[in-house]
C-alpha cells in the first residue's frame, strides 16, 4: 500500500490477540473476551489513521476458522478504510477459544507476523499491543526488529486476582482458570522492557501497575481512552429505537419506572451477582427502578464458554432466590447499535448506569454513558475515579458492598435536580476530556517523543543495524553466519576488510556467528577483535539465540529445545559416570551441561547414549578434541539453530552463507546452505572437499571468508 511507503509518515502495528474482532458490527458481549477492549482498538484505529502524520495503521489478530462464527473472522485482510485494516494471522487451533487457552501457541503468532512483516517492504515505527497475551508477542517483534513497543494493559493480573480472592475464590481455581502465574511474570517483565506503557487514568499507575515489583520503571503515559461522540449522545427529542424499547420492556411488569442499566460482559469480575443482591436485597430500590442487565449475546447459555455458563446460571438462580421477576431484564441478543439507544432510553426514563466490576481500568461504558447524558455509579476501583473528577456526573462505592452499591442508585434516583446536573456535566465533561481527536493528539505526540529519543540511542550503538535503528533481518537478502575461534578471529587484516564490507552491506546481509563459546564469551572475544556485535548470536554450541547489540535472548528457540530437556535428571545420571568431570559454573547454561573428559575412563558415546535411554533421559552428546563433553536438548545445534533462523526469518537457506574451520562446524555446513572451509581448516573436514555446495579456501581465518564471498560472487553484490 501507497501509505506504508510514504516514509513521511507513521506506520504502527497494533496486536490485539484474543476476542473477536471486526470493523463493523462488532459482536460486543458475546462472551468475556469480546468487550471494552476491542471497541477500544478498532475506534483507536480508525482516529489514528485520521491524523495527518499517520501513514498505516494496521491491526494485527487472530484468523478464526469456525463455523459457529461468521466468515469475516477468516478473512486475511479487512480494509477499514483509507490507512487502516486489520489483519489476521492463524495461530493455535482453527475454532475459537478463550483467551486462556491461547497461551501456548503465542510463539507460533510471534513467527507467523515475522513472516508478514518481511513481505511489506517497510517495517512499523511503532508496535502497541493491548492486554498481556498481545504484550508477550510484541515483546518479541520489539526486541527481534529492533522497533520500539508501547502497551496498552486494558485489565491487570494482580489486581485482578487480589479481587477475586477478596470475592471469596479459591487460588488454585482462579489460577488454573485465568492463568495468572504466566500473566503476571509477562506484565512484570513488559514494564522493564517496553518503552512506553499507555494508561487511562493516574490511579491506574500508582494503584494497579503499582502492586508490580518493576512498578518504578517511570515509563507510563496517561491518555484517557477517546469515545465516538457521533454515537453517544443525549436522548433530546429524536424517537428511541422501537425494537430496542421491546428488548428491555417485554421482561417487566411496570416498564415505565427509572431503569437502572448494567452493560457488561458475562465475567465473573463484573461482579453482576453483587449488583443483584445490591438490588434483590432493597424493596425500596425496587418499586423506584426496574433493573436492566446487558451481559453479551446468547442463544443457549448450555452452548456458552464455562466461566460465562457460570456467571448466568448464578444470575438466574439469585434472581429466582429475590423472587424479582417482573423487575428484571436480561436480554438474550443485542447489536453494537443497539448500545447508544439503550443509554438513550435509560436517560430518558431519568435512570441511572452501574458498573459494578471489582476493578475497572479503563471504564469506557461510563464514559459513554456519560456522553448520553446518563449519570452513573461505578466501582471506586480503577478508572472511574479519573472520569467522576473530570465529568462530575455520578457516584463511587465499593464493589464488594452491596448495601452501599443499593444506597447509592437510590440516591442517584431519588434527587432530580442533582441528576439533571449530572446529566448535563457528563454531556459537556466527555467532549472536552474524552474525544478521540483529544485522545490522538496527545498520543502522537508522546510517540513522536519516543520515537526521536529511541533513533537517539540506536545511532549511539556499534551493532551492525540499519540507518533506522532496526534490525536488518527482516528485510535482508542473504546471510553470513560464521564460527568465532580460527576462522573469523585470526588474520587482523583481512577481519577489517571482512567488517568493512559488511558495514557497506548493512540493510541487505545479515551477520551472524555460530560458536560453541557462552555468550558472555563470545561478546568480550568479538570486543577485544573490535568487531561490533552481529546481528544474531548462536552460542553455546547452538544452544542460545540472541540479537544484536541488546543481545536479547530469542525466546521461541529457547522454547523450542526445551522439548524433552530434563537438565537436573541428565546431571544426576552423568554425575556417576566415570572420566567426566563438570567443568566450572561460567561454562554451565540452562540448555547445556559441559564436561572435561579423561577419554581412558569415559565409556564410548553409544553406551552414553543407551545409558540416557535407559533412564528415559534424551539429549544431544557433542565430543570434541577428546577432552570436551557437550550435553545439549535434542533439538539444540549449530546446524539446528540456522535452519530456525531461515524458518523464522523467511530466509531460504541457499541465502545463508556459513564459514567454519573444525568438525564442530561440519552440520551448519551441509545441507541447502552454501559452505566456506577456510584454508587452517582441521582434518576432520577434509571428508566434505568435493561436495557441490561447499567451498574450500586457500586464505586463512577471516582472508579464507572473503575468498569465499568472491567465490560465491557475494563480494560483487549490491550495497
Amino acid at each position: 500500500m501507497d501509505s506504508i511507503n510514504n516514509e513521511n509518515t507513521l506506520y504502527i502495528l497494533m496486536i490485539s490477540t484474543h476476542g473477536l474482532i471486526r470493523g463493523n458490527n462488532m459482536e460486543l458481549g458475546r462472551d468475556a473476551d469480546t468487550g471494552g477492549q476491542i471497541t477500544y482498538v478498532v475506534e483507536l484505529m480508525r482516529a489514528l489513521a485520521r491524523h495527518r502524520e499517520i501513514g498505516q495503521v494496521d491491526l494485527l489478530t487472530r484468523l478464526i476458522e469456525d463455523p459457529a462464527l461468521s466468515p469475516d473472522y477468516s478473512q486475511p485482510v479487512e480494509e477499514i478504510g483509507d490507512g487502516a485494516r486489520i489483519l489476521r494471522l492463524p495461530f493455535g487451533p482453527s475454532h475459537y477459544v478463550r483467551k486462556e487457552l491461547l497461551w501456548p501457541h503465542l510463539d507460533q503468532l510471534a513467527d507467523r507476523s515475522l513472516h508478514f512483516l518481511r513481505q511489506q517492504g517497510r517495517l512499523p515505527d511503532l508496535i502497541h499491543t493491548h492486554y498481556a497475551d498481545a504484550g508477550y508477542v510484541g515483546q518479541q517483534l520489539s526486541q527481534l526488529l529492533g522497533i520500539p513497543q508501547v502497551h496498552t494493559g486494558h485489565s491487570l493480573g494482580r489486581p485482578k486476582q487480589l479481587h477475586l480472592l477478596a470475592s471469596g475464590r479459591k487460588k488454585q481455581a482462579i489460577d488454573r482458570q485465568f492463568n495468572f502465574e504466566r500473566r503476571i511474570t509477562i506484565e512484570e517483565d513488559l514494564l522493564v522492557n517496553v518503552a512506553m506503557v499507555i494508561t487511562s487514568t493516574r490511579q491506574e499507575v500508582t494503584e494497579q501497575y503499582g502492586m508490580y515489583h518493576n512498578h518504578a520503571s517511570g515509563r507510563f503515559v496517561v491518555i484517557p481512552p477517546g469515545t465516538d461522540i457521533a454515537r453517544f449522545s443525549p436522548p433530546g427529542r429524536r424517537k428511541i429505537n422501537a425494537n430496542v424499547v421491546h428488548m428491555v420492556d417485554k421482561f417487566l411488569s411496570d416498564p415505565v419506572k427509572p431503569m437502572i442499566l448494567a452493560i457488561c460482559r458475562p465475567a465473573i469480575h463484573k461482579n453482576l451477582k453483587g449488583l443483584i443482591n445490591a438490588y434483590g436485597s432493597n424493596p425500596a430500590l425496587q418499586e423506584k427502578a426496574n433493573l436492566v442487565i446487558v451481559a453479551g449475546n446468547r442463544d443457549d447459555i448450555r452452548e456458552l464458554d464455562e466461566a460465562s455458563q457460570k456467571v448466568l446460571r448464578e444470575l438466574l438462580l439469585d434472581i429466582d432466590h429475590f423472587d424479582i421477576w417482573g423487575k428484571v431484564a436480561i436480554p438474550k441478543h443485542h447489536s453494537a447499535e443497539d448500545i447508544p439507544e439503550l443509554y438513550r432510553l435509560a436517560a430518558r426514563r431519568r435512570g441511572v448506569f452501574v458498573n459494578p466490576a471489582l476493578t475497572e481500568p479503563f471504564g469506557l461504558t461510563l464514559i459513554e454513558a456519560a456522553a448520553s447524558g446518563l449519570p452513573f455509579v461505578a466501582t471506586e476501583d480503577g478508572g472511574p475515579q479519573d472520569i467522576v473528577a473530570n465529568c462530575c456526573n455520578g457516584l463511587l462505592v465499593n464493589p464488594l458492598d452491596p448495601a452501599a452499591i443499593a444506597s447509592a442508585l437510590d440516591s442517584v434516583l431519588s434527587d432530580k435536580q442533582q441528576w439533571r446536573l449530572w446529566a448535563k456535566n457528563g454531556v459537556t465533561g466527555t467532549r472536552r476530556h474524552y474525544s478521540w481527536d483529544a485522545h490522538v493528539s496527545k498520543y502522537v505526540r508522546e510517540v513522536r517523543r519516543l520515537l526521536r529519543r529511541d533513533r537517539k540511542r540506536m545511532r549511539r550503538q556499534i551493532a551492525f543495524t540499519m540507518q533506522d535503528g532496526k534490525s536488518p533481518m527482516p528485510l535482508a537478502r542473504k546471510a553470513l553466519i560464521s564460527d568465532i575461534d580460527n576462522t573469523l578471529i585470526g588474520n587482523r587484516k583481512g577481519l577489517l576488510q571482512l567488517v568493512d564490507w559488511l558495514k557497506n552491506h548493512t540493510g541487505s546481509i545479515v551477520f551472524g556467528i555460530a560458536t560453541g563459546r557462552s555468550l558472555e564469551s563470545a561478546v568480550s572475544v568479538l570486543k577485544n577483535a573490535r568487531v561490533p556485535i552481529p546481528n544474531v548470536l548462536i552460542t553455546s554450541v547452538g544452544s542460545e539465540i540472541n540479537y544484536s547489540y541488546k543481545l536479547q535472548p530469542d525466546i521461541g528457540w529457547a522454547n523450542r529445545i526445551a522439548h524433552l530437556w530434563r537438565r537436573e535428571a541428565l546431571e544426576q545420571v552423568l554425575s556417576e559416570i566415570p572420566g567426566l568431570t563438570l567443568q566450572p559454573v561460567e561454562n554451565q547454561r540452562k540448555f547445556k551441561l559441559s564436561y572435561n573428559v579423561a577419554p581412558e575412563q569415559m565409556p564410548s558415546l553409544h553406551d552414553l547414549c543407551q545409558l540416557l535411554q535407559e533412564h528415559h533421559l534424551h539429549a544431544r552428546l557433542i565430543y570434541s578434541h577428546e577432552e570436551f563433553l557437550d550435553v545439549l536438548p535434542v533439538r539444540a545445534s549449530k546446524g539446528h539453530a540456522i535452519r530456525y533462523l531461515a524458518y523464522k526469518w523467511g530466509l531460504p537457506l541457499e541465502n545463508f552463507l556459513v564459514a567454519g574451520d573444525s568438525g564442530n562446524d561440519k552440520e551448519m555446513l551441509l545441507g541447502d546452505t552454501l559452505g566456506i572451509v577456510v584454508g587452517n581448516y582441521g582434518a576432520e573436514l577434509e571428508q566434505l572437499r568435493g561436495m557441490e555446495r561447499i567451498y574450500f579456501a586457500q586464505g586463512h581465518h577471516a582472508d579464507g571468508i572473503l575468498e569465499g564471498l568472491a567465490h560465491y560472487g557475494w563480494r560483487s553484490m549490491d550495497s
